[in-house]
């Protein structure tokens, strides 16, 4: 509870000094620390008005054998006991970048993923399925190692302005780009606190792009749970009580006592008379007497 408290003191002084989407300051924080010695998290600055910072003045870890590495290749690590998706590598280049339109990714669940919408959040919706490596760089659909539980500000504030810098470089020089993306959890949480990027174009020996950073996966108003993905306003007082219930937005199908996610292909095709919305937990639903829907899972 005091994690979510912090969470919300934290995003709402976010909220009143930032200034617009896409709005850096000229000069961005920067942190550095030792991988062999104490983990990134340990170092990193509370949440602010930036969504990301620095990490070891902007100089990816890259082995110098990795930066001489002109092969293509995606490398993304099996997802571990939680379910938790660990780094993704590649080296990008235009024999990796898509041809065609992205597919349905709607199907994966990421760990502590919740269907949860806010007004004054673009899009809605508070979360995005958020490619590790993205789709605009190597192609990547409906690949659970590679997508995970994020915010939409760290999506599209956060992570995709680094991935623009790398997918239009690769397409300006046929260059490549050793690319590498990783989510940092504390502990047990199955959210991440944020992603580290790292990048280095390999042709030119990091002229063109070179960066290494830690982008926040916070949402400015929001207050997150990153132990299970829960969030509500940060300005709204939750009890413990509250909190513990995980009520979560289904639609009931009150004939085939089935519940499902809101955005569940079979929704549609629910009667009128049948479908009911209600704001409650799994938990709740089942002790009623409804299943899960086998499609999307809930």
């Amino acid at each position: 509870m005091k994690r979510i408290r912090k969470q919300a003191l934290l995003c709402l002084l976010c909220l009143l000094i930032f200034t617009g989407c896409g709005a850096f300051s000229e000069k961005v924080p920067s942190v550095s620390y030792d991988a062999d010695a104490e983990t990134l998290l340990s170092v990193v600055p509370p949440f602010a008005d930036e969504p990301y910072v620095e990490v070891n003045e902007n100089q990816p870890d890259f082995s110098a054998e990795e930066k001489e590495n002109t092969e293509a290749f995606e490398s993304y690590s099996a997802l571990d006991a939680l379910g938790r998706c660990g780094a993704a590598t590649a080296n990008i280049c235009q024999d990796l970048m898509p041809e065609e339109d992205r597919q349905s990714i709607g199907q994966v669940k990421p760990s502590g993923w919740h269907l949860v919408k806010y007004e004054g959040v673009d899009g809605g919706y508070l979360y995005n399925r958020c490619h590790l490596i993205g789709f605009q760089l190597a192609g990547e659909n409906a690949n659970e190692k590679n997508l995970i539980t994020g915010t939409r500000y760290m999506n599209v504030d956060g992570m995709l302005p680094f991935e623009n810098e790398v997918a239009n470089y690769v397409r300006e020089t046929d260059n490549h780009v050793l690319y590498r993306v990783t989510p940092l959890y504390e502990g047990s949480d199955l959210v991440a606190e944020g992603v580290e990027m790292e990048a280095w174009s390999v042709e030119d020996e990091g002229e063109g792009v070179c960066f290494h950073v830690f982008v926040y996966n916070c949402q400015p108003g929001i207050a997150i749970d990153y132990a299970t993905g829960e969030s509500h306003l940060a300005d709204e007082e939750v009890t413990p009580e509250a909190t513990e219930a995980g009520a979560v937005r289904y639609i009931l199908n009150t004939n085939t006592k089935k519940f499902h996610l809101p955005d569940c292909a079979s929704v549609a095709d629910m009667k009128p008379q049948n479908k009911k919305e209600v704001q409650e937990s799994r938990e709740t639903l089942l002790e009623e007497g409804y299943t899960p829907c086998k499609s999307c899972n809930p």
